[in-house]
């Protein structure tokens, strides 16, 4: 659709609805994302319960998470390259296909009683890699179908049913592993990927790869692979905040995946289900701040703004060992989840706005391996200083390190006056 003819069609819908009814790429997008997050979130449930099954181990399930995350680490730079190079929606249709095909196969060996603990490792290490290519490829995408004119509502309806479906996703896995049978579960995940490959069928012209200037010199292709870092130090905004959240993302998830289940069940020996209903906490914060963001159709000074909503997360971390009640902890994570996905909002239309289309695949793939690459140090240094000061001081000092990094960070011009 002309920009001209959003324009006119813009007026007749809500501001956060326009993205819906004016772009059919977006739809396309956007339908097959939710129902590939949905059938995700319910994986997520159904892959713990099979690995207890089948090991009762720990360690197994730590090996299958380490198989899952290295390779998807390990293509990333090179993946943005690729995403570049390559018709996007072609790429992401060839990575559901194959995740799709690996759900199924995933679920008959279950059913059929022949799934192994070598098998589910293997299966990991592909769906790794797939991911791996997806991602950039899918912020890609976001960067050329989420246009200026619907950009703020297009990227808060994206998040909001992000977060809805991992509210709705866990759910539904319990349901299918209770009254089902869980390798059921991947089954479900299979068809989600099958959706979201038929719904790329309405993007190919939208993912075509951009036409690439060769340089007069000829470049290695590992120095190709890394040509995001110079777009990326071109920009204060985002150098430094790559390189903050590399740290900022260890504090907040380590405190998050580790020491909040410690704090609720073990320490507070609050029932299971609290565990639950806090955890929902952080996706309805994150819900709430999607619709408030999609409201309007330009934000001032968002670099202030996206940081106060990291301090503001940092701050209700800091807080949660001394809340006096489950309800004051389910407002803390609800608070926490608006200030995160703020932050989240703002810096995903500052990357689609600021990088140009044809490096986007290496500017995202640089940005995931910032934010993914330290995360198994980063649990692992959570449990060992959680292991020394204790868990509620742990959590303490980990949330008041966040909030003591933004106020540093906001010292930066570049940051503070990014408008």
């Amino acid at each position: 659709m002309a920009e001209s003819q959003i324009n006119q069609t813009i007026r007749k819908y809500p501001q956060f609805l326009e993205p819906v009814f004016v772009s059919r790429a977006f739809r396309a997008l956007w339908i097959g994302n939710t129902l590939s997050v949905l059938g995700s979130s319910i994986t997520s449930i159904v892959v713990p319960v099979l690995v207890y099954s089948l090991s009762q181990s720990t360690v197994t399930m730590g090996l299958i998470m380490t198989a899952y995350m290295l390779p998807n680490v390990i293509i990333l730079p090179f993946a943005g390259l690729i995403v570049d190079r390559m018709n996007r929606a072609r790429l992401m249709q060839a990575a559901d296909i194959i995740r799709c095909l690996l759900a199924f196969t995933t679920m008959g060996l279950g059913l059929a009683g022949q799934l192994t603990i070598h098998l589910l490792t293997f299966i990991a290490v592909i769906f790794g890699l797939m991911d791996g290519l997806f991602q950039p490829a899918f912020s890609a995408m976001r960067a050329t179908v989420f246009v200026p004119e619907i950009r703020n509502s297009a990227n808060a309806l994206n998040q909001l049913s992000v977060q809805g479906m991992r509210l709705l996703g866990p759910a539904v896995g319990g349901f299918i592993i209770g009254m089902l049978s869980a390798p059921v579960g991947f089954g479900i995940d299979g068809i989600t990927f099958l959706i979201s490959f038929i719904c790329l069928l309405f993007l190919t012209r939208e993912g075509r790869m951009y036409k690439h200037v060769r340089p007069e010199k000829k470049v290695s292709f590992f120095r190709e692979c890394f040509a995001g870092i110079d777009v990326i130090r071109k920009q204060t905004w985002l150098w430094v905040t790559i390189i903050a959240f590399s740290l900022i993302n260890i504090f907040t998830t380590g405190v998050i995946a580790i020491l909040i289940p410690w704090l609720i069940n073990i320490h507070e020996k609050y029932p299971p289900y609290v565990y639950g209903i806090v955890m929902s906490g952080e996706a309805i914060g994150a819900a709430i701040a999607a619709f408030i963001f999609g409201m309007r159709k330009t934000w001032r000074f968002r670099g202030f703004i996206a940081y106060a909503g990291v301090g503001l997360s940092g701050f209700c971390l800091l807080l949660m060992p001394v809340a006096s009640s489950e309800v004051l902890l389910i407002v803390l994570m609800i608070v926490e989840g608006f200030g995160m996905m703020t932050f989240g909002l703002i810096w995903e239309t500052s990357l689609q706005e600021q990088v140009a289309p044809e490096a986007f695949g290496r500017v995202a793939s640089l940005d995931m391996l910032g934010s993914f690459a330290l995360l198994p140090a980063g649990f692992l240094f959570t449990g060992w200083f959680a292991d020394i000061v204790g868990g509620v001081a742990a959590i303490m000092i980990l949330g008041l390190s966040v909030v003591i990094a933004v106020f540093l960070i906001l010292f930066v011009p570049g940051i503070r006056k990014f408008d």
